[in-house]
Formats: structure tokens, sequence, C-alpha cells
């Protein structure tokens, strides 16, 4: 029945109503709609448009097509044909437009706003959109619709960028049963930790007004924005009521965390990375410089990502010097092989930790450990997102950033859509018994790993099934570095373990 309404309307679509003549879907005379200024809009999608049809996704042309907005909302969608674009909202046509000609870019962006502004008549959150989650919310759905990766920056998001928390007073926390806000966490150094906020606290006004008499939105814009700001809170604590006065102020987040732990042999130290990125380079090579004769080393990638190649190859540069690291495909036929320059910083035995939160260049960065045996692979399968994004810049000030190119390893080994598996399978040795079962099996040589790196046609979804992602964190945190420090403390096993790659 809904195939007939739809094609019904195509056929009768010059009698359904819309504002639009022959040349355009808008009046001058009525530059806004429903808040939006419908000619900047149209312009708006008209450059996404564009800029989406000159972009290859890893070797492959991928068409963006106008029926992927349907995937806005659960209750629409879109038929197209050759000549008509029909809106179908649950089993009722409520829009009708003439398809545009092909390249058309002009005339998908007005057809594009013109759908929106008929999708927030019946979508409440649509509606009470702002015009930079209207474009992330097209952009998402277009990706949506070829299953890649993507979405929109609004300049002022763009500024966000970088690892930092723009103007925020530096706490975490959720509301309560009658409105009052718990703290939940204070970050180091915040103007909140600096004011005596601490976990437990409740907040119960800002500014004179009461907490649970704010909304969501903006008791969020209260704790973080773009603008520095003055706070005078109520605090309720164990030791009473307490008003304190907090100033917002720019928090920078580490993309990298290093611990050092000491032992009798130089110590071993354990580099958690968030983010490759060149501040990541940085921390690590001060770090390795400050301590020259370490005896091992965690390079824990569990929850690491990236999307600049270069900063992985300096990262995996400081351990492995200048072999390939990865080969990065944008177009058909071409692969740039990426290579780190000059010398490794150390040659201290490594450990890699991975998990399916490893992805990115993190991947690649993994696997170079593995083919240049500079390092023991343990941990879980990785997520097999290895994409490196582009960032395409828009006449309205935003960015689109698309992870449009895929990553392969240093020798070749296709990663995206596959992973990187460990040699060591940490889910599969959980418990005391099963981990000293088996160091004794690498000990006496019975330790039979299949190396699944080198096959390209195993079967993922049954590598994954035999190592299977570990869901508790903290049992993750504990089991990584007991299993990592066994392995560098005992060079019989570390060495036996690189072995199994021959």
């Amino acid at each position: 029945m809904k195939i007939i309404k739809i094609f019904c309307g195509i056929l009768i679509g010059v009698f359904v109503a819309c504002a639009a003549d022959a040349d355009s879907l808008f009046f001058d005379d009525e530059p806004i709609q429903d808040g939006i200024n419908v000619a900047q809009m149209s312009r708006g999608f008209a450059d996404i448009y564009e800029k989406l049809d000159g972009v290859k996704w890893g070797g492959k042309n991928i068409d963006v097509a106008i029926e992927s907005l349907e995937n806005m909302n659960t209750r629409a969608h879109i038929a197209a044909t050759d000549e008509r674009v029909v809106l179908v909202w649950g089993d009722t046509i409520i829009a009708n437009y003439p398809r545009p000609s092909a390249r058309d870019w002009n005339a998908f962006g007005e057809i594009t706003t013109a759908l929106v502004l008929k999708m927030r008549e019946r979508d409440a959150g649509l509606r009470a959109a702002g015009e930079s989650e209207i474009y992330r919310a097209v952009v998402d759905g277009l990706m949506r619709g070829i299953d890649e990766s993507g979405r929109y920056i609004s300049s002022n998001d763009a500024a966000a960028e970088d690892g930092k928390i723009l103007t925020s007073i530096g706490i975490e926390g959720m509301r309560d049963e009658r409105g009052n806000f718990r703290v939940l966490g204070v970050y180091r150094g915040s103007p909140a930790d600096d004011s005596g906020i601490s976990a437990g606290d409740l907040i119960g006004e800002i500014n004179g007004t009461l907490v649970s008499d704010m909304s969501d939105s903006v008791l969020a814009s209260m704790m973080s924005g773009f603008n520095s700001g003055t706070l005078k809170m109520t605090l309720m604590t164990p030791g009473g009521t307490r008003r304190v006065v907090v100033r917002r102020a720019t928090i920078v987040l580490a993309d990298t965390d290093i611990v050092f732990m000491d032992d009798d042999n130089g110590g071993i130290m354990e580099i958690v990375v968030n983010r490759l990125s060149n501040n990541t380079v940085s921390i690590v090579s001060e770090a390795l410089n400050k301590h020259p004769n370490l005896s091992g080393i965690i390079l824990d990638l569990r929850a690491a990502f990236g999307d600049d190649e270069r900063a992985a190859a300096k990262l995996a540069g400081l351990f492995i010097g200048a072999h390939p690291v990865m080969r990065v495909v944008e177009t058909a036929g071409s692969e740039l092989e990426v290579v780190p320059s000059g010398v490794a910083v150390t040659d201290a035995p490594v450990v890699v930790v991975v998990s399916n939160m490893t992805r990115g260049t993190a991947e690649a960065v993994a696997i170079a450990f593995y083919e240049t045996e500079r390092g023991v692979l343990i941990g879980t399968p990785t997520a097999g997102t290895a994409r490196i994004a582009s960032h395409i810049k828009l006449e309205n000030g935003g960015v689109l950033e698309l992870l449009n190119k895929s990553i392969k390893s240093g020798n070749g080994i296709i990663i995206d859509g596959r992973g990187v598996f460990p040699i060591v399978c940490l889910s599969n040795i959980r418990t005391s018994q099963q981990q000293n079962a088996f160091f004794l099996n690498v000990i006496n040589r019975d330790f039979r790993a299949q190396n699944f790196n080198d096959y390209p046609d195993i079967d993922v979804e049954s590598v994954r099934r035999g190592c299977p992602t570990i869901t508790n964190g903290e049992d993750e945190d504990l089991l990584a570095r007991s299993v990592a420090v066994q392995i560098l403390t005992d060079s019989k096993v570390y060495n036996r373990l690189l072995d199994i790659s021959e």
C-alpha cells in the first residue's frame, strides 16, 4: 500500500502544494522560513554536495544520494525517480518536488532545505536544532546512506578541536532525583579543583538560580562553553553548605599519559595513548630521552585513535626507526608509503596492547611493531576502522571531516575492515591459572599461536569470536598490565613470543 501511495503521489505531483516556481523552490520575498535563512542554507547544502562529489573513498567512487536524507528520522522515507523526489512520513506523502538535474548543486541544495523544513514540522528534535545541528544531521544522514564515516564541524566546533575542553569549570556529574547536580569527578588543575569542589558534592544553586529550575541545556552552558564566565555556586557537602566562586577557563587534556614503574633493571615505562598526534609524539619523545635505560615499555593503544599519518609515523619511528609504517590508499591504484625519518631513540623491549577500541592510525602503528619484530602484540582484535581523515573547508566556515583514506600496513596487509590481531589473546588467559599455563607453554615452546595477520582470507569474525572483547575495563586494565610486565621481565618469554611470526 505504501509503494502504491508513493507512486500515485509521483504521478499527481503537479497537484501537490509546494512553494516553488519553475526555477526555485523558494520565493525571494520569503527569505526566512521557520527561522531558517533558506537561501543561505541552500547554498551551504549545495557546497556540501559539490565537495562530496569529488571525494574518493579508499580508492572507490561512491555516489552520495539525496535519498539518504531519510536517515534523519526513522519515520521518513524518500522515493526518487528520474523526475521526482517524494518525501513520505509514515504512510503520508508530505512533499513532492522535481528532481534536480545531475550535478545541479544549487537545485540539490534547495531541495534539501525544503525537505528539512518539511521534516521540522513533524520532528521536535530537528525543529529545536540550530543551524549547525541541522548541517550535522544532514551530513550524518548522507554518510550513513553510503556506509562511510564523516561529519560536519561548524566553525565554533572547529575551535574546540585539538584536545581541549574550552572554558570549562572542569567537573563531570549528573542530576539527582531532586534535580540538583551531583559531582562525580573533578579534572585535576581545573577551576573546580582549585576551588575545592570534590566528587560527591551537590551543586544546588548557580548565580542565584536553583539548579533544579534549570534546563539541561542551560546547565550545560554554565559548566562549559566558548566564553569565560564567573559562576557563584552553592555546594552541599559532607561538611555542610559552602559557597564558591568559579570562573570557566581553558583546560587542555593530554593526548598521552606516561606512567613510570621502578624496578631493579632500569624501570618499565607505561605509555597510555589516547590520541595519536604531534602532541603525543612530543610527550613520548621527551619521556624516552629522560629515561634512556628502560628495561621495558608498555605501549597501551587500547583506546587510541588517530587520523594523521605523519604523527603516527613519527611515533612509530621513535621505536622502529626508518621502516614503513603504513600505506595510505585514497584513489584506485595509488598508494602512498609512509616512512619515518631518522633513527629509533630506544631499543628497549616493547609490549603493545590493543583492543576493539584501537582505531585509525593506531592500528597501523600496532602492526608496524609486529612487522618489524620490534614488539609483542597482546590484547584483543582491533576495530578494523583504519582510516585517515580529509578536512574539506566549506564556504560557510564549517568543515567536512571525511574518513575517506584507507590504511594498509607497511608490508601491504589490509587493515581497514579487518583489524589487527594480537599474538597473545588476553581474554583467553584471564585467571591466574590460565596465565601460569600460558607462560609455561611459551617457555616450553608449546605455545602454538596462529598468526592471523599474515592470512588475507581468514574469517575475521571467527577470529574475533575466538578472542572476544573484554567487557569490564577495570579487569582489562589489571590483566593487560600484569601480562605485559611478566613478558617484559622474562627475556626468554619475550624473545620466544617475538619468534612466533617466523
